[in-house]
C-alpha cells in the first residue's frame, strides 16, 4: 500500500464519521444541548479560539512540566535501580504503588497540600504520579538489556563502572527509554486533565476545566469545542514526539 493511501484513508474515514454524525443530528432533530452537530462544534471552536488557545497553553505547560520533572526523577531512580539489585528491590514497592494507585484518589490530598492558592501545583503533581511508572520502567528495562556478550567484553577489559554506564548501558537503553517516555508523555497529559477537573478547583483554567464548565451550563457545543482542541493538541504533541523519536533512533543507530 502506498504512503499516500495510508495518509488519505484515515482522513476519509474521519470525514465519513463526521458526515454521519451531522446527518444523524439533523435527521433525528437531536437537541443541541444534548449532542451538537460537528458544524456547530466548528462554529463554537472558531468563536472561542482565543480563550481555548490560552487554556490549551495552560494544559500543555502543566503536562510538559510534569513530563520534564518525571523524566529526571525516573531516570535517576532507574540508574540507581540498575546499579544494584538491592536498590531495585527496595524501590520496587514504591514504583508498584505509584502504578496501581488511582490518581483520582490522590486528587483531594494534593489539593489540600498545594492549597487553593496554588491549583497548578496540584495538577502537575497528579500528572507526575500518572507518568512516573512507564518512564521509570522503560529506562530501567533499557539499562538492564545490554548484550551479555558486550558485558563480558567490558569485564575482560576491566572497564570501570562509569565506562560501563556511559558506553554500554545508556546507549543500549535508548530505544526502550524513548518508548517509555512516549507512554509517559501521554499519561502526563491524562494526569493533567484529571488534575484540572478534580484538583484544579477552577484555578487551573485549562481545557479540561473548560469542558466541565461548559457542560455544567449545558453549552455542549463549547464543551465539544474544548474537547476537540484537547484532542488536536494531544495528537500534535504525539506526532511531534514521534518525529523526534525517529530522529533520535536514526542518530543512535548511526552511533
Amino acid at each position: 500500500m502506498s504512503r499516500a493511501a495510508l495518509i488519505v484513508a484515515p482522513i476519509v474515514f474521519v470525514c465519513l464519521l463526521l458526515g454521519a454524525w451531522e446527518a444523524a443530528c439533523r435527521l433525528l432533530a437531536v437537541p443541541v444541548y444534548f449532542l451538537p452537530p460537528p458544524s456547530g462544534i466548528a462554529v463554537a471552536l472558531a468563536e472561542n479560539a482565543p480563550l481555548l488557545f490560552v487554556s490549551a497553553w495552560r494544559t500543555l505547560s502543566s503536562a510538559l512540566s510534569a513530563f520534564a520533572i518525571v523524566g529526571v526523577l525516573a531516570s535517576v531512580a532507574a540508574l540507581g535501580a540498575a546499579s544494584a539489585r538491592i536498590v531495585e528491590a527496595s524501590f520496587r514497592p514504591v514504583a508498584v504503588a505509584l502504578q496501581v494507585t488511582p490518581i483520582v484518589s490522590l486528587a483531594p490530598l494534593f489539593q489540600v497540600w498545594a492549597g487553593l492558592e496554588h491549583p497548578g501545583a496540584a495538577v502537575v503533581a497528579l500528572a507526575c504520579v500518572a507518568a512516573f511508572f512507564p518512564m521509570y520502567s522503560g529506562v530501567l528495562a533499557g539499562l538492564t538489556s545490554a548484550d551479555p556478550e558486550l558485558e563480558r567484553l567490558f569485564d575482560l577489559y576491566g572497564a570501570s563502572i562509569w565506562q560501563r554506564l556511559t558506553r554500554l548501558r545508556i546507549p543500549s537503553a535508548v530505544p526502550q527509554a524513548l518508548e517509555g517516555f512516549k507512554v509517559g508523555l501521554g499519561l502526563a497529559l491524562v494526569g493533567t486533565v484529571f488534575g484540572e477537573i478534580l484538583a484544579g478547583a477552577g484555578g487551573a483554567q485549562g481545557l479540561a476545566w473548560r469542558i466541565q464548565e461548559a457542560s455544567h451550563r449545558m453549552q455542549m457545543d463549547k464543551s465539544f469545542a474544548a474537547l476537540a482542541a484537547l484532542a488536536l493538541m494531544a495528537g500534535a504533541l504525539q506526532s511531534l514526539y514521534h518525529l523526534l523519536e525517529r530522529r533520535l533512533i536514526v542518530w543512535w543507530r548511526g552511533r
